[in-house]
């Protein structure tokens, strides 16, 4: 093989957030992508299927071969491939695939001369006030938030607070609440633009939480990113290979949870040929409607959270994000057209 072929792995690569990373590789002509995954699930083919890979390798088996140089030079590896769902209890399980599996694949990148470009989350800070890259602020409320902490906080002592003791570039990306095409599979962790859009169709009505932490119904908020913009930061760290730490990705700007349903049901009334209307209106017409706050979540939610994007700009990243509003209308859009 030409050696000025870019190869690159992306683990998880059936997944959501992985399958639209190999689309945004495949987008500027990479092709020479090992997708790296675990087709138990089997209908997640469906994210891989228009995709262009040069090879398939299930994770039992990948990361041993990687790690024992069978895959020859890889330039970068996108680490997408975790358990992320948020309400997984079993925490032998959670550590085992989000820290000891990470651990083990960021030694063999260090042996091998390969970037490491890795999925952390927002879950890390719980329910802390603030969202800024720092200890003080990291409080989860939950085994999956701590698991992917403590893979940073070996990443801090691996590489040096300023990541400069790392012998390739290492960048780990907190995502806060990514939405978007190809997330289907995900079922009760999928977005809620996601669930909005099919109890719309099915139903004629959104439902979102009533009053909860000091917040009224739906009022609660959320750092929502569309998926698209968390490709384009990805792809803006493989692009410049100095830059190494960890960083939010997020929009930095808090939505409600309204502004959600409200662009769910205005894009699909419009691609009707109805009126938009305002919050008020599809309050009082019950197209949103407000339920009691579940019990099993209560102390475990996060009920506001925003990214704070100085690290992100502070290495240059200027990356422009889409609002709830945009985002959403072209992610309902993209689902209509799929129905």
């Amino acid at each position: 093989m030409p050696q000025n072929i870019t190869r690159v792995v992306v683990t998880g690569a059936a997944g959501f957030i992985g399958s639209n990373i190999v689309r945004g590789l495949n987008a500027r002509g990479i092709e020479h992508v090992i997708a790296v995954d675990d087709l138990t699930q089997g209908d997640k083919f469906r994210n891989l299927a228009d995709l262009k890979i040069a090879d398939y390798v299930d994770l039992d088996s990948f990361y041993k071969r990687f790690a024992d140089g069978e895959f020859g030079k890889v330039d970068a590896i996108f680490h997408e491939g975790a358990c992320s769902d948020t309400m997984e209890q079993d925490g032998k399980y959670m550590m085992a695939n989000n820290f000891t599996l990470s651990s083990e694949l960021f030694n063999a990148c260090q042996q091998r001369g390969t970037r490491l470009l890795y999925a952390s989350s927002a879950a890390t800070y719980g329910g802390s006030a603030a969202f800024r890259e720092e200890p003080q602020f990291e409080h989860p409320l939950n085994v999956y938030g701590y698991s992917k902490l403590l893979f940073d906080q070996r990443m801090r002592l691996e590489c040096g607070a300023d990541f400069k003791r790392a012998k390739r570039q290492v960048v780990g990306f907190r995502y806060f609440n990514v939405y978007g095409p190809h997330e289907q599979h995900k079922a009760r962790m999928a977005s809620v633009a996601f669930h909005q859009f099919h109890q719309f169709r099915a139903e004629g009505k959104v439902r979102l939480f009533g009053d909860y932490g000091g917040y009224a119904g739906g009022g609660q908020m959320r750092d929502f990113v569309f998926v698209d913009d968390v490709v384009a930061v990805n792809l803006w760290f493989f692009d410049n290979p100095e830059k190494s730490g960890i960083f939010n990705l997020g929009t930095g700007r808090a939505q409600p949870f309204n502004d959600v349903a409200l662009s769910v049901v205005n894009t699909l009334r419009t691609l009707n040929g109805e009126a938009t209307l305002s919050l008020e209106q599809a309050v009082s017409g019950g197209l949103i409607e407000y339920i009691p706050f579940p019990d099993a979540l209560r102390g475990k939610y996060q009920s506001y959270t925003q990214a704070d994007l100085s690290q992100l700009r502070g290495v240059g990243c200027e990356h422009a994000f889409s609002d709830v509003q945009s985002g959403v209308a072209r992610y309902v859009t993209w689902l209509a057209a799929q129905s």
